[in-house]
């Protein structure tokens, strides 16, 4: 599972948004369940930032953000991301020069159930 939390920061608060931005991958890497994670910045315009991270599924994603760590450091700054979906499961994925694996969704067939 992974997921990308996008953030619009101010050319002058970079620095802060930087520190906060590490602690809170620190937090977040600290808990069962995290593979991966990276901050980014985009290279047209330095203003824009995404902290994307994977998780081994979203059980273990939606516990780590209850983690007294992540609650102080990773959760305040994740409130402060682009609203918009963040959360993507994982469908088809394929290694260099190998085959696509499609993989079945986590998803319920019948969401209201």
């Amino acid at each position: 599972m992974l997921v990308t939390n996008r953030f619009v920061v101010a050319v002058e608060a970079a620095d802060d948004f930087t520190a906060r931005a590490h602690a809170a991958l620190a937090a977040l890497a600290a808990r069962p369940g995290y593979l991966r994670g990276e901050l980014l910045r985009a290279l047209d315009d330095p203003r824009h930032w995404c902290l994307l991270t994977e998780w081994e599924s979203v059980g273990t994603y939606r516990r780590a953000l209850g983690g007294f760590d992540v609650k102080i450091t990773a959760v305040p700054l994740l409130a402060e991301s682009v609203d918009e979906p963040s959360a993507y499961e994982t469908l088809a994925g394929a290694a260099p020069d190998s085959e696509v694996v499609v993989v079945d969704s986590d998803r319920a067939a019948r969401p209201h159930r």
